[in-house]
């Protein structure tokens, strides 16, 4: 059964405390926005009847989490509204943990929420019920299993990867073929991270698309092109991005099985290329 988790770089609040211990912060029945995200469609309107669907926006998540706060006596009560607080003073991550110890997350600021009707809420014993709205700016939910594709220099025709298509290329290239499995139901994004010696990086997508890099690394060099932000920077954190080819295609990863192609010019034994991606979903239950 899978379960809440919010956490910031202090502290962790399982919120499933109360079923498991008797005692802790417990995310009761009734959370919403945990489903699927709001989206903005956009519509072109003629002069005839009706309107063209012209595609749409995925936008930001809103998420209410029913609170119960009970604690062993009132100065315990007290520690865990005031750790509670603490976490929502900032940024936090919101994690749905799988029985097999995997997780979807979802950065999210508290937006809202929170009050309590003293009386009926509350007594100011030892329990306390309200109510916490977040946002997600963010609207999918990432995966914490990382997946990773790689392809590895063929020097003199002898590849270092074998579990590779065979494919016939010039010595001192680094070129193969990538699975790659997307086990969410949104779009994934590619990082990669290219380890030199080598040049002119090309990636090109399972339908066509072409991410071309014309730089060149030194042997202990390495590049990392992250597609969703658009960023390409090397190992001292370098700006790298002018090398690009015209007009760079930064593509993502369908859900499902895919392959794509990857290739690096100019290489030794030490040079790799690099693929890892994390699945994202629409909705977690």
């Amino acid at each position: 059964m899978a379960k809440l988790l919010l956490e910031n770089g202090r502290d962790t609040l399982n919120l499933n405390e109360v079923a498991e211990v008797g005692t802790g912060v417990q995310a009761r029945t009734g959370a919403s926005g945990l489903g699927l995200p709001p989206v903005a469609a956009r519509w072109l309107e003629g002069a005839g009847d009706g309107a063209k669907y012209r595609g749409r926006r995925v936008l930001a998540r809103d998420i209410d989490i029913p609170l119960d706060i009970v604690g062993r006596d009132r100065n315990h009560f007290k520690r865990l509204t005031s750790r509670l607080a603490q976490m929502l003073a900032g940024p936090c991550t919101l994690r749905m943990l799988e029985d097999d110890d995997t997780d979807w997350h979802t950065e999210v600021v508290r937006t809202g929420g929170g009050d309590y009707l003293y009386g009926v809420d509350t007594t100011g014993n030892k329990d306390l019920q309200t109510v916490i709205t977040f946002r997600a700016g963010d609207p999918y939910w990432t995966s914490s299993r990382a997946s990773q594709a790689t392809v590895g220099a063929v020097i003199g025709g002898s590849s270092f990867v074998s579990s590779f298509l065979s494919m016939p290329v010039a010595s001192s290239q680094a070129i193969g073929s990538m699975t790659l499995e997307n086990t969410g139901d949104a779009l994934a994004y590619p990082v990669w991270t290219i380890v030199g010696p080598g040049d002119h990086f090309l990636a090109v997508s399972p339908t066509g698309e072409r991410l071309k890099w014309d730089g060149e690394l030194l042997a202990g060099q390495q590049l990392t092109i992250d597609t969703r932000n658009g960023t390409v920077l090397d190992q001292s954190g370098a700006n790298r991005y002018s090398e690009l080819d015209t007009a760079p295609r930064f593509w993502s990863i369908e859900p499902g099985v895919s392959t794509a192609e990857a290739s690096l010019l100019n290489v030794t034994a030490a040079s790799k290329i690099v693929c890892t991606w994390r699945p994202r979903k629409w909705l977690v239950v």
